[in-house]
């Protein structure tokens, strides 16, 4: 009798709380709307949640404020208290390393932040920056909550405050999943890398209505504000791809270059290609006629460490290259002229594209590598009016206040101020080296000649023959190969086939390196 009495006791209080919790805690996940997760993934997205889960180590994640809701009145909000506030936050390991993460619950709100929402984001982002780790931002939301009104609005603020606080503290990350419209886009717009996938993400201040209401264009959210707007005309997103695992597989590659915070260095990892190895296809990568296209990313293939190198902003700004790579197992940032396109001239996009990489590098300790082959900025009343003068500055701005090691490798041609400001030893560049086809000088040998013998081939017999003796004459003097050296502006001339040989024990040298700026509150870059 006592053992059947013991079976139909009531729960006691623990086990109900117990089971209460274990209630709230598959809602939470589950979401508050039956058939809402269903409803993402026939939007062709994942949810926030299988999000994180590709991004972090698995069974990594930590979640904090998972039974946050909002204390919002009025329009039913009273009556709509889902846990998560449509956003989860916390912290997990991405090849064992701490990253914080929030994502928007599109499930919840259409994402859109509130109160509630927006002081978890706070508070995921100021446990990152001080447990100096990096963020990354999963947006997927319907920007702010207008049932909140100017809550909504002042929880923006303080994202962006912070973005800006740990800008160069920790590296900042937005992946774009979803709409992030209006005011919504300027945190992504302040962190340091932001990937979009097609189809899926859109980015705008203003949306397709209110162009159209103001202009008369009309065009879909893809052509307004998609993937690839952003990737190529833009330039606001640094990635582009086709689905969502492929964009967070890289996002876990790019964690793997970076170091978690500005007093670290990046991750080293054990390098199997031999430092002195022989680049004998360089010599046929690179012609000696200055004025033949070939593509760049295939000496970067021929130097670095396997191979492997991952580029930031391939479909924008293609004059220029900008990519992570390994070299002996050491992250380095490699800004390339590219002479496969505009010949790789330095223009307003190639400008502040650059610009911004050698920023972040030089934040975060990454060792610049720059690659040079370059005849000059790009000419014409549209890049003077659109401002060449100041967004070239920014590129000059950012090497002249980069600590981190520098070197510079001219390839074939480096011409007038795009030389000085592609790193050269005069604006601080630690080391200088240069093949044997280089032409270091004001500008090429036919343009120059032109100028300085200007009256002389004018008043000869036969103007062209003398122009083609001229041009040779000023070749031969004012642009060898060794005339940079001769003056200490090249620290040596070196074999092609030994190129990665130097730059290893270059770079390998100047990791002691230590440089500091004079005191001051911040400079003033070019705008």
């Amino acid at each position: 009798m006592a053992a059947k009495a013991a079976q139909t006791e009531p729960p006691s209080e623990k086990q109900v709380r117990l089971a209460e919790l274990a209630w709230i805690r598959d809602e939470v996940v589950q979401g508050p709307a039956p058939g809402s997760t269903q409803a993402q993934h026939d939007r062709g997205k994942l949810t926030a949640r299988e999000r994180i889960a590709l991004l972090m180590d698995d069974d990594s994640f930590t979640e904090i404020e998972p039974l946050r809701r909002h204390r919002a009145t009025g329009f039913g909000m009273e009556n709509k208290r889902p846990y998560t506030d449509g956003v989860v936050t916390g912290w997990g390991t991405v090849d064992g390393r701490t990253v914080f993460v929030y994502a928007h619950d599109f499930r919840i709100f259409g994402g859109a932040l509130g109160e509630a929402h927006a002081e978890k984001i706070h508070k995921v982002m100021d446990l990152a920056e001080e447990a100096g780790a990096p963020l990354v931002a999963l947006c997927d939301g319907a920007g702010a909550r207008i049932q909140e009104g100017v809550t909504a609005l002042a929880g923006y603020g303080g994202i962006f405050r912070r973005n800006a606080a740990s800008s160069g503290v920790i590296p900042q990350i937005s992946v774009i999943l979803g709409p992030c419209a209006g005011g919504a886009a300027y945190s992504p717009a302040l962190t340091d890398f932001v990937f979009m996938v097609r189809g899926v993400s859109q980015m705008f201040i203003t949306g397709p209505d209110v162009v159209e209401a103001v202009t008369g264009a009309r065009m879909s959210l893809e052509e307004l504000g998609g993937a690839d707007v952003h990737s190529r005309t833009s330039g606001v997103a640094g990635f582009a791809y086709d689905d969502e695992e492929t964009c967070l597989e890289d996002v876990r590659v790019l964690l793997s270059l970076l170091p978690s915070n500005n007093r670290e260095l990046p991750p080293v990892v054990e390098c199997e290609d031999p430092v002195d190895r022989v680049c004998e296809g360089l010599i046929d990568v690179v012609p000696a006629d200055p004025a033949q296209a070939y593509d760049m990313r295939d000496v970067i293939e021929e130097v670095v460490d396997d191979g492997d190198f991952f580029e930031v902003h391939e479909g924008w700004a293609g004059n220029v290259v900008c990519a992570l790579a390994r070299m002996e197992g050491h992250v380095v940032g490699i800004v390339a002229s590219q002479p496969q396109a505009l010949a790789g001239v330095l223009d307003i996009e190639a400008s502040e594209k650059a610009a911004r990489f050698v920023t972040l590098c030089d934040a975060f300790n990454v060792p610049l590598l720059t690659l040079v082959d370059v005849p000059g900025f790009l000419p014409g009343v549209e890049q003077e009016h659109g401002g060449i003068i100041r967004h070239g500055a920014k590129l000059l701005y950012a090497y002249c206040n980069a600590t981190v090691p520098r070197i510079s490798l001219v390839l074939r041609k480096a011409y007038g101020g795009a030389y000085i400001v592609m790193d050269s030893r005069s604006i601080g560049a630690d080391l200088a080296f240069a093949w044997p086809t280089n032409e270091v000088a004001v500008m090429g040998a036919e343009g120059a000649a032109n100028v300085v013998f200007r009256r002389e081939i004018a008043e000869s017999d036969d103007p062209e023959a003398a122009r083609e003796r001229l041009v040779a004459q000023y070749r031969q003097e004012l642009m060898h190969p060794y005339y940079a050296a001769e003056r200490g502006l090249v620290d040596d001339v070196i074999d092609p086939a030994e190129t990665r040989m130097v730059l290893c024990r270059a770079l390998a040298m100047l990791r002691s390196k230590h440089s500091e700026l004079p005191s001051r509150k911040h400079g003033n870059p070019p705008a």
